[in-house]
């Protein structure tokens, strides 16, 4: 038991470090490395907004062509059961391994550089995507879904890279408030596709035919692909410009020339056990808060109205009241990433509390097997029990709870470590993301 009461008690060296030390030697040695902080700039938040936008944007897009690619691959039994799950596994373990990998490599890791990769990346791939709507209209199921599974595995390395990247970066400028632009936008490029969804299925006549609904057609795709590439274009802009800023700034204060002073080949390498050392409560719950949330898509994708779909409106038939569901979702995980500005409800002072809070989310898993499964008698005969309660408080939690994590980081290391607290806390969010994926398997039968 005493061991426990030392394990959960917050040591010294697990405290927000609110002021530099005071010798001269420690001193000078984390001032080489990092400039001042600066004000807050809106320009600089925009910035990382736009890339939190990027960040999500392309996953949700291939959410968003799913018909699409069920449409290509109806012919083969085999690709149309699993082309979904192959796309999350490859996904998965891409994400995860990259992230792990570049999370080691800190010292000979220019975060700059890696942020303009992994958007350069995804340009390629999705302009790739788009074309191939024309140019492998006519492909065998084989060939299309091979080419499928190379561009996953593309975009998901470079998401590995953008996320470990930009959070790394967001760390060094010592604002929680560009953290949680990152989070933000993240949250937006989940609430767009949803409304767009909605709004395309509705646009359609009752009577239209599954072939014809626009988000099986080869234009309809098209637009999808090409929009992620202007997006990922806009935010390789955007960064350009805040790389460019950044790094003259660096050089006024430390003194090395621009092309040098957003390098981290000179910063200081920290092992992931010493930042798990230090950030353990809110690395634990953010790893269990992505776990735990992994369980919304399997049952959103399954539950129904608990209205006759035949003698209501259309907003209450599957085809609309699931993307509907998923919007909930997603409009209550933005709200919860914009909450934690508001400084009387941040958490992020309390870890402890944070670990709590997340294990206290798995509860939200016996209120999904409340609702209407599958067409099956709902034990609560309520939609707005499912849409208000469950879904948007959910997705409410997650936000609120990733966000306080991912800003509360950098209170909790010293100054010279923020980069690395912020590319490992990028990593336990995949992690935790990866171990929710291969959970959801089995609770897909349930």
């Amino acid at each position: 038991m005493d061991r426990f009461r030392r394990w959960i008690s917050p040591r010294a060296e697990y405290e927000p470090l609110a002021h530099p030390p005071q010798d001269d030697e420690d001193c000078h040695s984390i001032s080489s490395q990092t400039p001042p902080v600066a004000g807050f700039s809106r320009f600089e938040y925009g910035v990382f907004f736009i890339l939190g936008v990027s960040m999500l944007w392309a996953w949700n897009m291939f959410l968003a062509a799913a018909p699409y690619f069920y449409h290509r691959f109806s012919s083969d039994e085999w690709a149309s059961s699993h082309y979904q799950s192959s796309i999350l596994i490859v996904s998965t373990i891409t994400n995860l391994g990259s992230s792990f990998t570049l999370a080691k490599l800190q010292k000979r890791t220019s975060y700059p550089k890696q942020i303009t990769v992994s958007l350069l990346i995804n340009i390629v791939i999705f302009t790739l995507l788009a074309l191939s709507t024309g140019f492998l209209k006519n492909a065998s199921v084989g060939v299309y879904f091979s080419f499928l599974m190379v561009m996953v595995f593309g975009t998901s390395l470079a998401t590995g890279m953008n996320q470990i990247g930009v959070f790394s970066y967001v760390s060094g400028f010592g604002r929680p408030e560009y953290t949680q632009a990152i989070m933000a936008g993240q949250g937006l490029a989940g609430v767009l596709p949803g409304i767009v969804q909605i709004i395309s299925v509705l646009a359609v006549p009752d009577e239209t035919g599954e072939q014809k609904v626009p988000q099986e057609s080869y234009k309809s795709a098209f637009l999808y692909f090409i929009t992620s590439t202007f997006v990922s274009l806009s935010a390789l802009v955007a960064f350009g410009s805040l790389a460019k800023r950044r790094s003259s700034t660096m050089s006024d204060f430390t003194g090395n020339s621009p092309g040098t002073a957003s390098d981290n080949s000179n910063g200081k390498t920290v092992s992931l056990w010493s930042l798990f050392k230090q950030l353990r409560f809110m690395a634990l719950a953010l790893f269990l808060c992505f776990a735990v949330t992994m369980i919304f898509p399997i049952f959103t994708a399954e539950i129904e109205s608990v209205r006759d779909p035949q003698a209501s409106s259309r907003l209450f038939q599957p085809a609309v009241f699931i993307p509907l569901a998923f919007f909930f979702w997603n409009a209550g995980d933005l709200a919860g990433r914009m909450l934690v500005l508001i400084p009387r409800i941040s958490l992020a002072h309390r870890p402890f509390v944070l670990f709590i809070f997340a294990i206290a989310r798995i509860g939200f898993l016996p209120l999904y097997l409340l609702c209407n499964i599958r067409g099956r008698e709902a034990a609560v005969k309520s939609d707005f029990f499912y849409l208000f309660i469950v879904q948007l408080l959910f997705g409410l939690s997650n936000g609120y709870l990733g966000s306080s994590c991912m800003m509360g980081a950098s209170q909790w290391v010293p100054e010279d470590e923020r980069e690395p607290a912020g590319g490992f806390m990028s990593l336990m969010l995949v992690a935790g993301l990866a171990a929710g994926s291969l959970l959801s398997f089995f609770l897909s039968s349930v």
